[in-house]
């Protein structure tokens, strides 16, 4: 190691593994962040996926470059990084899977894959006529790299797509309608997927009027982040007759044992899985390698959302 080494901290011997090889000059330290850092000084340190709020104030008192998280979500982050640390988010790695798993929920809710699956394991033979994903009106809530992903994966099922996002603008020959067109939007949406993300901003905006305002039937698909659904209005909704969901997040999150979403007729639920596919690895360890080549080359990291 010499002083010009650039040190980068990753969790686990498997993303050490798929890094290699690296250039010239990297040295990687295997760091879980389970016990007290080893070094006083990392250029970029990648926490464990889906456990930063546990262990971002292990890096108090270390100087760190860049913390790369493993997440396309960041929301709650703020409130635990270090003061003057850097923080990127993972776009890029997780878009793919979660909008296959977006899509896939969709399918499964409106051709009642879910009833299939337990009719299979009872050795039951229950034939029904479904609802189609074709000729659909979908509106997509959020139009970030998720639901432009969505978007791409539903064009060869020849529905019809309105996209929502925070504020109206054209993009890339899309009309992008304001979150403020909502009320004139959602009663003619037969099916709205969510990929919006967490924060104050999101908080619970599908909410009773929300919900209220969609057609009798609707199917709300949530891959985004739990709090932005109000979780006892759905239920409400729901329970009635009046609405459908399927749901990789929710509010809470694990879901309690005895909490009312669970074996509600009308719910799928998958348990936040919709990054966790055989795509992150290779993905994550691309994001990675990309920031240690831009470092090498004095280059700004991509990314950052936090501190930069």
């Amino acid at each position: 190691m010499t002083a010009s080494d650039l040190v980068v901290s990753v969790p686990t011997d498997q993303l050490a593994a798929d890094l290699q090889p690296l250039p010239a000059g990297v040295e990687l330290v295997v760091w879980p962040m389970d016990a007290p850092a080893p070094r006083d000084r990392f250029d970029m340190v990648v926490p464990p996926y889906m456990s930063m709020a546990k262990v971002l104030a292990r890096l108090e008192g270390v100087e760190v470059g860049l913390v790369q998280g493993q997440s396309i979500g960041y929301d709650g982050v703020a409130g635990l990084l270090p003061d003057g640390l850097r923080f990127a988010n993972a776009a890029s790695v997780h878009e793919t899977s979660t909008a296959e798993l977006a899509v896939g929920l969709t399918i499964a809710a409106q051709r009642r894959i879910d009833a299939f699956a337990v009719d299979t394991a009872a050795g039951r033979w229950a034939p029904v006529f479904a609802d189609s994903l074709a000729d659909r009106r979908v509106l997509v809530l959020g139009w970030g790299g998720v639901g432009t992903a969505v978007a791409a994966r539903l064009a060869g099922f020849e529905v019809e797509i309105t996209a929502v996002a925070s504020r109206a603008r054209v993009e890339d020959g899309v009309t992008v309608h304001g979150v403020d067109e909502l009320p004139s939007l959602l009663p003619d949406a037969e099916i709205v997927i969510v990929t919006l993300p967490g924060g104050d901003a999101t908080r619970g905006l599908v909410d009773d009027t929300f919900l209220a305002a969609l057609p009798d039937g609707a199917l709300v698909v949530n891959v985004g982040r739990g709090p932005v659904i109000d979780t006892d209005a759905l239920v409400e909704h729901v329970r009635r007759g009046r609405i459908r969901a399927a749901l990789d997040v929710t509010d809470p999150e694990p879901l309690p044992a005895d909490h009312p979403l669970w074996g509600l007729p009308g719910v799928l639920i998958a348990p936040h899985v919709g990054g966790a596919s055989s795509a992150m690895r290779p993905r994550v360890a691309r994001l990675v390698k990309r920031q240690i080549e831009r470092m090498l080359a004095g280059e700004q990291p991509l990314n950052v959302v936090l501190g930069g």
